[in-house]
């Protein structure tokens, strides 16, 4: 009874210490702690203490909460450092100095000027003071996995988790408060902190430069910039105030949370928010060649077929292969090699090759016969050749993505027998051959139909010399009479332009409904050059451009085959008011358009310039995504065939001001296209429009003049609801982009992360370097 009242009087103690103004407890010049003696200087209350804790099988040096049964580290010194022996010594040196001793001295702070005291103060702030009693340097600015009540996660600083409970080394993962006003979660192994590797964020870009993240006394997480305006609660707060305290910590599998402890003789303590409920959600959880399956609130790592851990009982370190990867030269990949499945996981895009159209076999087959390919990803038709190592797996029921891995035969042969345990030999040989003989039906059965209904089409394609035909990969070559045939004569025109009229047609076999352009004015190339150039086209791949089924080349006739876009153009839906997209899809289009520039630019196999970008050369599709169209069509053009944009310099359109001036054209002609094409998104008008004042009428001259004058609601009108700082964002991009000196211009690459938010855009020049005298 006796104790449970000097508890009691103690856990009083610390509370009304706790929740008071913070004090402090001297530590005098030539105060001294050792690991197995005094090993830690306490606050005044008792809750919080700085010193030595125990770590793997040596010491380290920190802040702990001292005042409840759970030990809870929550700052650390030199936290990548190894653990120290126990003869080791934390000295407040006579000459002002804070080191720990061991094999040698080493400086806990980085402050270099003198220190005459230092407190552990109850807010478990570990503070360090001079003669005048300034603060010179305090744990509260360098935090590690942990801010406390108080305390505040500065602009441009990090928390890191730790590797374990148990090791406070850094861990995986990082709570990183931007300075753009972001709170955003990343994996930190070496990845570029851009939007696509955030897991989690705060979604406040752009709240301001000095945004800062808080946590008060009963529990409220919030941003603060710099005027004191409240950016964004994370967690509302207005918990129990009373014998409890808050901290904020990112744990080991890459989660922060919000903890409460009770100051009683109990000590309980719970979990009052969780970044994320996903325990699988943080990247990188299950290291490389791994994914993540979340069952039962808890996160399991699996390899995938043909892998096993590379330290056992360590996911983080991921996975390794169980066999060994063949030379390329000269060897049958088909022969050393299956492919095993994994179902409905979601990993890294880092493809290296886009196959459109395909059946899963097909996918299979593609991977199996490339010796590059280490694994492939098949969803929607779409079969995307990655190499290892695989990133950020995780299961996701709903994701519908096949993860196709090339397994070594011998390894896929063990890893069978572990799945499916022994077999009796005379069963699996009858198995064997009765799958065998059934195998043999089916094929011979799929192989005359197949010869039944392509040897016509075979006989037509291979009148035409030197075509390597690769269905669903290359483009098709058709004949005249097939191009009349699935375009009734040519008799639906659905458009023309500059390079030829465009009929909407239906390609009988498999009822594809397609748009054919007839091209006028071709370059005399020949039929080699010209497959070349369509090959070349053909094995572009991407989501956001218009994909090219086939041509025609027979005599005269040049024709491209390319899917049909049921919305129409861009300025189909920009300049007609009833089908004008709302400001998010306009949003959303720009990135769209972004997103295809960037793969003709940087990623594709030969870098295509477009030379033709325009919001009549954007199609549509019937989900609404933006794909870009005639992309490479330059290229088949005569070569005075320039002239054309020369002949309208009069007019300030999509055309590059380095086209009039006869200077090389390089891909920064694009940019300047799509910034006019980004401008006409936000304003939803045409680029010129002489029946608006003239003030008005060429639209970058008057999108600069409301930018400068800051007046950008007058672009989009008063009783459109859009996201102001979205919209600034938006001009400025586009004011970027149309700069007249072309090595000015941000490429495609850093266009799209100004788009998505992930990199400040600085203010545009004045205009007046836009449009100086030709």
């Amino acid at each position: 009874m006796a104790a449970i009242l000097l508890l009691f009087l103690l856990s009083t103690s610390i509370i009304s210490t706790a929740v008071a103004q913070p004090k402090h407890s001297n530590i005098s010049l030539g105060s001294s702690l050792t690991p197995t003696g005094q090993s830690s200087w306490l606050s005044p209350s008792g809750l919080y203490a700085f010193g030595f804790y125990q770590q793997d099988k040596g010491y380290a040096v920190g802040i702990f909460l001292a005042g409840v049964p759970q030990k809870t580290v929550v700052w650390t010194a030199n936290r990548d450092d190894p653990p120290v022996p126990s003869s080791a010594k934390l000295i407040l040196t006579t000459d002002g100095r804070l080191i720990l001793r061991s094999t040698g001295d080493i400086s806990i702070t980085d402050s270099t000027e003198k220190v005459t005291t230092a407190s552990m103060l109850d807010s478990g702030n570990f503070v360090l003071y001079n003669s005048g009693q300034e603060i010179i340097w305090e744990s509260f600015k360098y935090p590690t996995t942990t801010i406390l009540q108080g305390q505040k996660l500065l602009a441009g600083t990090e928390l890191y988790s730790s590797v374990s409970d148990t090791d406070q080394s850094k861990g995986f993962f990082c709570l990183n408060m931007q300075t753009n006003g972001n709170l955003v979660q990343y994996p930190v192994a070496n990845y570029t902190w851009t939007e696509w590797y955030a897991y989690w964020a705060s979604d406040t870009f752009g709240a301001g430069d000095n945004v800062s993240l808080n946590l008060d006394n009963d529990g409220r997480l919030y941003l603060l910039n710099s005027t004191g305006f409240n950016t964004k609660d994370i967690v509302k707060g207005g918990y129990d105030t009373k014998e409890t305290i808050y901290l904020m910590k990112i744990d080991p599998d890459g989660i922060f949370r919000i903890y409460s402890y009770k100051l009683n003789q109990d000590g309980n303590r719970s979990v009052i928010y969780n970044s994320s409920i996903d325990r699988c959600g943080p990247k990188g959880l299950c290291g490389l060649n791994a994914y993540c399956v979340f069952t039962d609130q808890r996160a399991d790592c699996n390899c995938v077929p043909g892998f096993t851990q590379v330290k056992e009982g360590n996911s983080i370190a991921g996975c390794e292969r169980d066999f060994a990867m063949q030379s390329c030269n000269g060897n049958d990949q088909r022969n050393q090699y299956t492919i095993q499945e994994v179902l409905n996981t979601e990993w890294e895009n880092a493809e290296y090759s886009h196959l459109s159209l395909l059946t899963k076999e097909d996918c299979k087959a593609a991977c199996l016969e490339d010796c590059m390919c280490e694994a492939a990803m098949f969803k929607d038709r779409n079969c995307r050749k990655q190499r290892l190592p695989l990133r950020f797996g995780r299961w996701k029921d709903s994701e519908g993505n096949v993860a196709l891995i090339k397994v070594g035969l011998s390894a896929s042969t063990e890893t069978t027998k572990h799945d499916q345990g022994k077999r009796k030999p005379d069963m699996v040989i009858l198995i064997i051959g009765l799958s065998l003989i059934g195998l043999v039906v089916l094929l011979v059965l799929f192989g005359a139909l197949i010869l039944r209904k392509h040897v016509f089409t075979y006989k037509k394609v291979s009148t035409i010399s030197n075509i390597n035909f690769c269905e669903n990969v290359a483009p098709i070559s058709f004949s005249f009479a097939e191009i009349e045939q699935m375009t009734n004569g040519f008799k639906d025109e659905i458009g023309k332009g500059a390079f030829g009229t465009v009929y909407k047609g239906t390609i009988s076999d498999s009822l594809m409904v397609v748009a054919v352009k007839r091209l006028d004015n071709v370059s005399s190339q020949g039929e080699r050059e010209f497959q070349t150039e369509m090959k070349i086209i053909g094995r572009t791949h991407h989501r956001n451009l218009v994909r090219l089924i086939g041509y025609c080349h027979e005599g005269a006739n040049r024709l491209l085959v390319y899917e049909y876009m049921v919305n129409g153009s861009l300025a189909d839906v920009l300049f007609t008011p009833e089908k004008r997209p709302c400001w998010s899809e306009r949003v959303e289009i720009a990135c769209n358009i972004a997103r295809g520039l960037l793969y003709l630019h940087e990623e594709c196999e030969t870098q295509i310039i477009h030379c033709d970008i325009k919001s009549q050369n954007i199609l549509m599709d019937e989900q609404g995504q933006a794909k870009i169209s005639d992309f490479g069509l330059a290229k088949l053009l005569r070569p005075d065939q320039t002239k054309t944009f020369t002949a309208i310099r009069g007019t300030r359109g999509y055309v590059a001001p380095e086209w009039h001036r006869k200077l090389p054209v390089t891909v920064k002609a694009d940019v300047y296209s799509f910034g006019i094409v980004v401008l006409e998104i936000i304003c939803c008008r045409r680029s010129v429009n002489w029946n608006l004042p003239e003030e008005e009428a060429v639209l970058e001259e008057w999108v600069y003049h409301c930018f400068q004058a800051g007046e950008l609601r007058k672009l989009v009108g008063d009783d459109e609801e859009v996201d102001e700082k979205q919209l600034e964002r938006m001009v400025r991009v586009g004011l970027w982009c149309i700069l007249d000196e072309p090595t000015l211009r941000p490429s495609m690459k850093k266009v799209l992360l100004m788009l998505e938010g992930t990199v400040e855009i600085p203010v545009p020049p004045s205009p007046t370097s836009f449009f100086c005298a030709i």
